[in-house]
């Protein structure tokens, strides 16, 4: 093992786990992480064996966190394992986050933070009292045109932001939403597992975070309109939020889980009173820039016409597509930097506030449905 690499735990993300795929490999990109053991998993045999298939030391695969933690603390500060990224259901990030945090560990976390904005704000204080690294995995933010747009629109290239318009839509649900019993299957419209909500607090949260993230503007009221789509399913699978924020600027959050076909379309637009830039995820290379005087213009990576904070963000040359690992690497990059207390840009990697930012906006979007389409604060 490298001495200057960083000593890398997972809870969650074993065998079959796609998140942790994203992960190890986003992990592995800068080479500045190494994998050193974990709890990769409920079963504590399957993680033993993930553990063996990946040359792991298997004195360093743990049955439980609690476990995890004190063998971890037992050994000497430049041997142990220094950063956890926790990749488990929902409901499991605020008490995992609060021990690990409590214990000295930087966190890197899946979203949302936790089930609660009050929860949220426990972190972000926890956070400032042991001065350790809290990264959240709000992969988009990652995405090298994302990045640009959001250089772009704080150089005012698109002069000052007058709409944005930002959606989520996903048709996954849709084979199960429509029978009870298939929908008990589905832990994410379990509410004790996903929390207060699942189509809003696992995609809506995103283009909320998108908004602030590349307008730097921040969301100071909700409207929004939430559908479960049957009596009997106590979770949203889509909804609407119109937004205003403390400039005064108007826009839409539009979020859905059975918009049938869909993928993972996640996309903004941002229209300024000089220009416009509009970028989609499922074609993240391309981010166009309109402008009234002028024609289309396109914006790829790896190109020196770009920013440099965007620069930083491209691994390959111009012309090859980057993509989601890429954009979660880019996230472990910047959180590399700051565990190591180098410098890294402003929006290297989303932080503890943004989780709070986020939590805030689910609960602010379920009340005003709840209460029959009422503007809700933040």
């Amino acid at each position: 093992m490298h001495s200057d690499k960083i000593r890398l735990g997972l809870i969650g993300g074993g065998s079959n786990s796609f998140i942790g795929v994203v992960h190890r490999i986003a992990a592995n990109m800068g080479e500045r992480y190494q994998l050193t053991g974990g709890v990769f998993g409920s079963d504590y045999q399957l993680s033993k064996e993930f553990a063996q298939q990946r040359g792991l030391d298997l004195s360093r695969t743990y049955a439980d966190l609690d476990s995890f933690i004190q063998g971890e603390l037992t050994r000497p500060a430049s041997e142990r394992i220094e950063v956890v990224s926790i990749l488990t259901p929902n409901f499991l990030h605020y008490p995992m986050a609060t021990q690990l945090i409590n214990a000295g560990f930087h966190v890197i976390c899946e979203k949302p933070i936790t089930l609660s904005a009050a929860e949220a704000e426990e972190i972000e204080s926890l956070v400032q009292q042991k001065q350790t690294v809290f990264a959240l995995t709000h992969t988009y933010t990652g995405y090298p045109m994302v990045r640009q747009m959001r250089e772009m629109i704080a150089n005012g290239e698109i002069g000052k932001v007058q709409k944005v318009d930002a959606q989520y839509y996903q048709g996954w649900i849709n084979p199960f939403i429509h029978e009870a019993e298939k929908r008990t299957a589905v832990w994410r419209l379990n509410p004790q597992k996903s929390g207060l909500s699942c189509c809003m607090g696992d995609v809506g949260i995103h283009a909320f975070n998108l908004v602030e993230y590349t307008t730097g503007l921040e969301v100071e009221r909700v409207l929004g309109d939430i559908d479960t789509l049957y009596d009997n399913n106590p979770l949203d699978v889509d909804g609407t939020a119109l937004f205003r924020t403390r400039e005064g600027v108007r826009g839409i959050i539009r979020a859905s889980q059975i918009a049938t076909g869909e993928e993972n379309n996640i996309a903004i637009a941002v229209y300024g009173d000089r220009g416009a830039l509009k970028w989609e995820q499922e074609s993240p290379t391309v981010l166009y820039h309109l402008r009234e005087d002028k024609p289309l213009q396109i914006y790829k990576p790896g190109n020196a016409y770009n920013h440099d904070f965007t620069r930083q963000s491209t691994k390959i040359a111009p012309g090859h597509p980057e993509g989601l690992f890429d954009a979660m690497g880019n996230i472990y990059q910047g959180a590399a930097q700051a565990i190591r207390g180098e410098p890294y840009c402003g929006g290297a990697f989303p932080g503890v506030k943004d989780g709070v930012r986020g939590m805030k906006f689910v609960e602010a979007v379920l009340q005003s449905s709840r209460a029959g389409q009422v503007w809700v604060e933040l």
